[in-house]
């Protein structure tokens, strides 16, 4: 019992023995000690009413029958002789002829402060609960402590990834697929997680190359599911950021989204979380049995509505660690062949080979089901009714012509597209780009582009053309915010807060936002200072170009490459004295 509550009813006992004490003294204003009141039958006391009860700081639920009233008899006064003075100045009540019996209060039906079946207990704070009170009479009193409501679920919480999910802020606004695109995919996903289809496996695996719009189609099934109720889980994974990669939170995560929408499971977690705090730190196989397995087996599964409803994990190979990634699957996999849990599965990741081998082994291979989302032409159309619409917005905003861009010229974006969403996605960020001279003019350095680089881009290849792109992006900047931006994407690789990157590279906020600004068209700065700031990359293709010497080239961010810039920064923290605050480490 918390220390505060045990007070409390130390205090409350001796309040009792000092108000309902016939031999109790009470001093007066002179410290002098009062004669004992003269012991007499008492007033009934009146129903404690809600209206005279001050709230105080520990709730208490308490259940005080009222008594039918009692007609008052006369009162006898006692007067003292003179030059003594009276004993009490309260009335004393003469016996009644004929007294009619009192019956004891009914325990059947309510009083003012019980609880009905309908209604709520009345919660009283205790510090103020019995202030000017007289003649209290309380039956059957319940002191109960909601100090501990739903901390279970906030604990739990903390260990969760909320930028992850699909509706999170973070992620706003999340990619997804255009309208009237992608639909063949998006029917079949959604199918399969209706049993609507021949795929009767519990887990659906979508692979495909970077940029090909894994994530778009898992956002649009994300939301095709919800509105029919379908959905339990969402969890979008990035490698460029910290708060969506980490493995340690994914069942947590899983666990905090399924007690948002089914209450029964939300009391079982919240209590064992009380009783276990440390459970969302335990092992990923330990987490899934305690947090999921356990809790929903005391569930009903008909009447919570969780059978055969989706968790959907996008980007699986971008969760920190190739190990942790093939256990996560093994995991998900025995539950569904041991039928654990009841929900159905829908992974996306690229075709990593730890994944593939483990998708492939004789324990996940027969309850998992298999999409290829390649890099086709097939959907030229579809992105061709991408750019046209997004083209008609920003003519629309900037007072364009209508013949603004040219059919040609949608054509030659459609054909150096090459069936890869991130490419065209990248040049609509591009042309809309705030830090230019115009979307005209940021058409034409694209058309440019485009026109140069297509005898060196082999159609087979269309991940050569975003290499390209990336290229004509950091080409375009002045030497010294080339570097910089460098400097600052290698410190990314490194810390998520930028705040520890502008310290480390003793920039000023001013400078840091200037020069993340510069590449808008692949990043973006969430939030008005560093102190609350996040770095979003749209894609992480573009840090891994940035990473790769034989993509980039000359634009490399790695290590050997900004080597003498790591070391000047060192240089200026060694040659700091004593009363200097040092930069913040990265």
């Amino acid at each position: 019992m918390p220390r505060r509550v045990r007070n409390f009813f130390v205090k409350l006992t001796h309040f009792f023995k000092q108000f309902f004490d016939p031999a109790r003294r009470v001093a007066n204003p002179d410290g002098a000690r009062s004669q004992a009141r003269t012991s007499a039958p008492q007033r009934p006391p009146a129903p404690l009413s809600t209206r005279d009860i001050a709230p105080l700081s520990q709730p208490a639920t308490i259940t005080a029958p009222a008594p039918p009233p009692v007609p008052l008899p006369p009162t006898t006064s006692i007067h003292a002789p003179p030059g003594v003075e009276p004993p009490n100045t309260a009335p004393i009540l003469a016996p009644s002829p004929s007294p009619t019996p009192v019956p004891p209060p009914p325990t059947s039906s309510p009083s003012v402060l019980s609880p009905t079946p309908s209604s709520q207990p009345q919660h009283y704070y205790a510090r103020e609960m019995f202030h000017k009170a007289q003649g209290v009479t309380i039956h059957n009193p319940q002191f109960i402590d909601a100090s501990h409501a739903d901390s279970g679920l906030k604990e739990l919480f903390k260990y969760s990834m909320p930028d992850a999910f699909h509706d999170s802020g973070a992620r706003y606004p999340p990619p997804k697929c255009h309208l009237g695109t992608r639909k063949d995919y998006i029917d079949l996903i959604t199918d399969w997680a209706l049993g609507k289809s021949d795929r009767k496996e519990p887990i659906l695996w979508m692979r495909g190359p970077f940029g090909i719009g894994k994530s778009a189609v898992a956002q649009s099934c994300a939301e095709a599911l919800e509105s029919m109720n379908k959905l339990t889980a969402t969890l979008f994974f990035s490698r460029s950021n910290a708060g969506r990669k980490d493995p340690g939170r994914v069942f947590p995560s899983i666990a905090y989204q399924i007690a948002t929408i089914c209450p029964s499971f939300r009391k079982i977690i919240n209590n064992r979380m009380i009783e276990d705090p440390a459970l969302a730190t335990k092992s990923l196989s330990t987490q899934f049995k305690e947090l999921l397995v356990c809790p929903l087996s005391q569930v009903d599964d008909a009447k919570s509505g969780l059978q055969e409803c989706v968790v959907i994990m996008d980007g699986l190979d971008e969760c920190r660690g190739t190990a942790e990634q093939r256990e996560i699957i093994r995991i998900i996999a025995a539950s569904v062949d041991k039928h654990t849990t009841p929900f159905r599965w829908f992974i996306t990741s690229r075709p990593e080979d730890p994944i593939i081998r483990t998708m492939n082994s004789p324990a996940v291979s027969p309850v998992c089901s298999r999409i290829e989302l390649p890099v086709s032409r097939a959907i030229d159309h579809q992105i061709l009714v991408y750019l046209t619409d997004e083209f008609k917005l920003i003519r629309e905003d900037h007072g364009l012509p209508q013949s603004w861009p040219s059919e040609e010229v949608l054509a030659l974006l459609v054909e150096r597209g090459a069936g890869l969403w991130i490419y065209v996605a990248t040049i609509v960020r591009f042309v809309k780009d705030e830090n230019s001279f115009g979307p005209e003019d940021q058409l034409c350095i694209v058309l440019k582009f485009a026109k140069d680089v297509s005898a060196k881009v082999r159609s087979d290849n269309p991940l050569a053309e975003m290499d390209f792109f990336y290229t004509l992006i950091m080409e375009r900047l002045p030497p010294k915010v080339k570097a910089t931006v460098q400097q600052i994407l290698l410190a990314c690789s490194l810390s998520d807060k930028p705040k520890n990157i502008a310290n480390a590279l003793c920039l000023s906020a001013e400078q840091f936002c200037s020069a993340c600004a510069s590449i808008r068209s692949v990043m973006e700065l969430q939030g008005s200072d560093l102190e609350s700031m996040n770095i979003k990359f749209y894609h992480t293709s573009f840090l891994d170009f940035m990473k790769d010497p034989q993509r980039s080239k000359d634009l490399c961010i790695d290590l050997n490459r900004c080597r003498q810039a790591l070391l000047e920064w060192l240089h200026k923290v060694c040659s700091c004295s004593k009363g200097t605050m040092f930069p913040e480490p990265i």
